[in-house]
């Protein structure tokens, strides 16, 4: 007999069954089974029915192999059956009062079997069942009352749940007009802030590169100034060497004559030029350190430009569906601003205005070099071309008793002289290529131990190799120019040999102002000066 039960919370199975006292009872029955409870229901109340159905006393024998669900439900219990062995009943009469004898069967030798009540579960007293259903049952107005209930109410939820839908609809739509007009004032106010960085940019640009040429020009002037300065040098010393040579003279050469005024007069000149020169040089370095730093100003300010525009940019393209796009909880509550657009503006402002101020400062300041330099040209010049005469009207008239062979010999020593000097320049030229040769070779062979595809014959391979040939071809020059310098020197000194021989007594007073005097201030080079 199969049985179905709870795991652990159900009563053994009730079943009342009649059978024919003759008559043993082998057929299979379903038993049903109910959760026990501490809560009494409502109608178990009842103290009226009793029990008539004979009580089983143990389990019933086991005959197989118990099986339960393996997954119980919260809203049902846990079943499982198992094969049990059914023992016959005894016979007993009827006493259901609920049954009639008069509807029984008249053939029916016992009496009818006896069920358990729906309302009291397995309680078998019917007059407790009749009396529960009774009670429990309610009146037709209340049911009409409650279907009208249940009707306004229905009505009434659907009618606030339209409403609800309808002002989600207009919230919604309201939202994403107002986001929508909101995103767009933001991409419109952000291509504006695009408008004005591109706009300052485009003026420190501008500015920044008129101050990189003016800087540049100053640059070159400074470095006239320097060169103008450093050619100072040479005419002092030679006037100051002329000086030292005319107190050699002895006895009545000994004389204060035009050629030592002149040369008083180009010291002083000389060293005045030094010191204007040396004034306005500090100016142009002072100058040019105040431009490199509106310069640095400007290359900053239009670095952040620079990383602005990029991020606004950015920032401009950004829509709905762009990649990237995050979450930042309380970033609209940091506010990393440090200025607003009145002292952003007027920061590039100033920084202009500064350069601009700069520019012209330093423009005055070339426009003032270049008068000078001029001026110091040509006073030096004119100094010089006086102290010239002056030695030249002094040698004229020391030059009674010279001839043409004392005149050929003198300026045979002076080119003998401007030779070696000439050769010695050739040989340090020589020499100089060295270091260059060294440094290009270098470079080529260090970047022939470059790997795999790098060994590329780029720009600067071919640069180099372009740089060592013209070095080569430098040197094989200069090696030719050197050996015919030699040659021509050594054809002077022959030359030089046989004028000495018939200019034994030319070495008077004469050779002060001609050979060491005249001498050192033919070599000096007076076109550089005047260049400027």
């Amino acid at each position: 007999m199969l049985c179905w039960e709870g795991a652990s919370d159900y009563d053994a199975p009730a079943t009342a069954s009649s059978a024919l006292p003759s008559q043993a009872l082998h057929a299979n029955t379903f038993t049903h089974s109910s959760r026990k409870s501490s809560v009494p229901l409502p109608w178990s109340t009842t103290t009226h029915a009793t029990h008539n159905m004979e009580q089983i006393s143990g389990p019933p024998a086991k005959t197989g192999t118990f099986y339960q669900t393996p997954r119980s439900h919260p809203w049902r219990p846990t079943m499982g059956y198992e094969a049990v062995e059914v023992t016959p009943l005894h016979e007993q009469p009827i006493t259901n009062q609920l049954v009639a004898s008069s509807y029984s069967p008249s053939a029916m030798c016992a009496d009818p079997v006896t069920f358990p009540n729906l309302v009291t579960g397995f309680e078998r007293n019917p007059q407790h069942a009749a009396r529960s259903a009774l009670y429990t049952r309610f009146t037709p107005n209340e049911w009409t009352t409650s279907n009208v209930c249940t009707y306004a109410d229905a009505d009434k939820n659907r009618n606030y749940s339209e409403k609800v839908r309808s002002e989600a609809v207009r919230l919604m739509r309201e939202t994403d007009e107002k986001t929508s007009q909101g995103q767009r004032d933001a991409a419109r106010r952000l291509g504006e802030r695009i408008t004005d960085i591109t706009f300052w940019r485009n003026e420190l640009t501008t500015e920044l590169e008129k101050l990189i040429a003016e800087s540049a020009q100053l640059t070159d002037t400074k470095r006239n100034v320097q060169k103008a300065l450093q050619d100072l040098e040479p005419p002092l010393h030679i006037a100051q060497e002329c000086l030292y040579h005319r107190e050699s003279r002895k006895g009545i050469e000994l004389v204060h004559d035009h050629v030592e005024k002149s040369l008083l007069v180009e010291v002083d000149n000389l060293r005045a030029s030094q010191e204007k020169l040396s004034q306005l040089l500090a100016k142009i370095t002072k100058q040019l350190a105040d431009c490199r730093a509106a310069q640095h100003s400007l290359e900053d300010d239009i670095s952040h430009k620079e990383s602005a525009l990029g991020i606004d940019s950015i920032c401009h393209q950004l829509n709905n569906y762009s990649r990237g796009i995050n979450y930042y909880g309380g970033i609209e509550k940091y506010d990393p601003t440090v200025s607003t657009p009145g002292t952003w503006s007027g920061s590039s402002s100033t920084r202009i205005n500064n350069s601009h101020s700069e520019r012209s400062k330093s423009c005055q300041l070339r426009s003032d070099a270049e008068s000078l330099i001029n001026a110091v040209a040509t006073s030096v010049w004119d100094c010089w071309s006086n102290t010239n005469n002056a030695f030249n009207n002094r040698a004229s008239e020391m030059l009674e008793a010279k001839s043409k062979m004392q005149l050929h010999l003198h300026k045979t020593q002076q080119e003998i002289f401007d030779v070696e000097k000439h050769i010695e320049l050739l040989r340090k030229a020589i020499n100089d290529k060295s270091n260059p040769m060294k440094v290009a070779q270098t470079r080529l062979e260090a970047r022939a131990h470059r790997p795999g595809i790098e060994m590329c014959r780029d720009n600067a391979h071919l640069r180099l190799v372009e740089e060592v040939c013209t070095i080569q071809d430098s040197v094989a020059t200069l090696h030719r120019k050197l050996q015919e310098a030699e040659a021509q020197h050594q054809q002077l000194l022959r030359t030089k040999s046989q004028l000495e021989s018939n200019l034994k007594q030319k070495v008077d007073a004469l050779f002060i102002d001609r050979e060491k005097c005249m001498g050192l201030r033919r070599s000096f080079p007076v076109n550089n000066t005047i260049k400027y």
